[in-house]
């Protein structure tokens, strides 16, 4: 199944302000409609498919990898070493500034995604439905993308503006928390269940993932006890199921399988616009290679798989110089990097610009790891080591064992970092658990304390709106 997203581009009116789209907070929620179409004919769930359609753009297959992984000690710039890729070869050594582009390209999608999903609410309450079960689900979508985007925003840059109420001034991370828990409170309240949505609707947003999207937004917040219900809600509702084999987890076959809580959704009965580039961009680079070579794994994951004798999870992270992948395709010795990020990877489509491949967001595995550090923290000792073990489990490692809550916790961090390698939540994890300066190091990096916790500001944000104060450092 694919959501029928629609393409969305920007009008120079937003928001009863007119203004141009370079503004980034203040962007027009609407399409771009077809010659037959009007904003005056539309149904709301096409209004709400456009905010879906805002994770497929190009800026996913490259600006999201330098701020999510290339940045981080997960992975290295890949591609020819004279080829920075933009701003990529910056974040890699963590010389980033306001002026490099990633972090502007995904700031302004973020931004406009919730822009998209505050004015598909405000048209879906207007429209007049009759059906309030429907009318109620398609807002509930909404506030879940908006929160969605919103944790991007307050993880990567701190305080930032809440689009509806200012687009200058900066509103306490805390503030902005606030509003991501209350859109999925009340997405919660009104969405169904991932068992409960017909076969054509499946891949949209579900009961459990706003649950386990809360989750993850109270872990963040070290609110411990409120990510353990929601957490432990998520993994009681019989909706979810840890998927056998983990090298099927980003395969087709597996694609809003019993795992999967939530995903871009990408593929269509034929090949059809997912993710544009994403495939590419990793894809292998030189002699029988199909893509860029990007957002490669560096030696010290690969160090860090070797080390815990992980090899069921190195092998469907890494793809390798030299092998035969599981659908045949010979990756020769002549490419050009010797890894290469094999979660990126589609069998049937691995070169192309519209790539067929759905990308997963949030998964069962990552829920019951967020139980586990919950339940640490609580010291409840029993539910953190069964959680633990049920993902250590899939892949035939040992049943940890610890003398200290201290030994726990880092016991977890680590195997959030082996089991979700890949899945752009690595440099926010190093982030908040205060990881960052030591793992930095010892992937011989500098990170710079009271700097490169935040993401800068935009230099052009800042000149359009220079009121707005920018992050320290930059």
């Amino acid at each position: 199944m694919k959501i029928n997203y629609i393409k969305i581009a920007c009008f120079t009116f937003a928001m009863g302000v007119m203004i141009g789209c370079d503004d980034f907070i203040d962007v027009d929620p609407r399409q771009n409609y077809s010659e037959e179409d009007s904003p005056s004919n539309l149904e709301p769930e096409a209004f709400v498919n456009g905010i879906y359609g805002m994770m497929t753009e190009w800026d996913y297959a490259f600006s999201y990898l330098g701020i999510t992984e290339i940045i981080s000690d997960n992975a290295d710039k890949g591609s020819s070493p004279g080829d920075p890729g933009g701003d990529k070869a910056l974040l890699d050594g963590l010389t980033h500034t306001a002026s490099s582009g990633s972090f502007e390209a995904m700031w302004a999608n973020w931004y406009k995604a919730i822009g998209r999903a505050t004015y598909s609410i405000e048209y879906t309450e207007n429209y007049g439905l009759t059906d309030e079960a429907y009318k109620n689900r398609l807002i509930g979508e909404a506030k879940f993308l908006r929160a969605y985007h919103y944790f991007f925003l307050v993880r990567g840059w701190g305080d930032v503006p809440l689009q509806h109420i200012d687009l200058v001034n900066r509103v306490p991370k805390a503030e902005v928390y606030d509003y991501i828990e209350q859109d999925l409170l009340e997405a919660i309240a009104v969405l169904p269940e991932k068992s409960e949505y017909a076969q054509q609707d499946l891949g949209r947003v579900t009961k459990g993932a706003a649950k386990a999207l809360l989750s993850k937004v109270y872990l963040y917040q070290q609110d411990w006890a409120n990510a353990y219900d929601y957490a432990n809600q998520v993994i009681t509702s019989g909706q979810y199921s840890l998927e056998p084999d983990y090298a099927q987890i980003w395969r087709a076959n597996t694609e809003n399988g019993v795992e999967s809580i939530f995903e871009v959704q990408g593929r269509g009965e034929s090949i059809a616009h997912g993710v544009q580039q994403y495939s590419e961009t990793q894809g292998a680079r030189g002699p029988s290679g199909w893509g860029w070579g990007f957002n490669t794994p560096s030696q010290n994951l690969l160090d860090a798989f070797n080390a815990e004798g992980d090899v069921i999870r190195r092998d469907a992270t890494i793809i390798f110089r030299g092998e035969t992948m599981y659908d045949g395709r010979i990756v020769s010795e002549s490419v050009e990097n010797p890894m290469y990020n094999e979660k990126a990877y589609s069998s049937a489509n691995a070169g192309a610009g519209d790539g067929d491949k759905n990308i997963r967001v949030l998964r069962l595995a990552e829920i019951l790891l967020i139980r586990a550090e919950a339940a640490n923290e609580l010291n409840n000792t029993d539910v953190a080591v069964s959680s633990l073990n049920d993902v250590r489990g899939r892949v035939n490692l040992g049943v940890v064992s610890f003398t200290s809550q201290s030994q726990m916790r880092a016991a977890i961090w680590k195997e959030r970092r082996l089991e979700l390698a890949f899945e752009h939540d690595r440099w926010f994890d190093l982030i908040r658990t205060g990881q960052a300066p030591a793992a930095m190091t010892a992937n011989g990096k500098t990170f710079e304390t009271g700097k490169h916790e935040l993401f800068p500001i935009p230099n052009n944000q800042l000149i359009a709106t220079p009121g707005m104060v920018p992050n320290p450092g930059y």
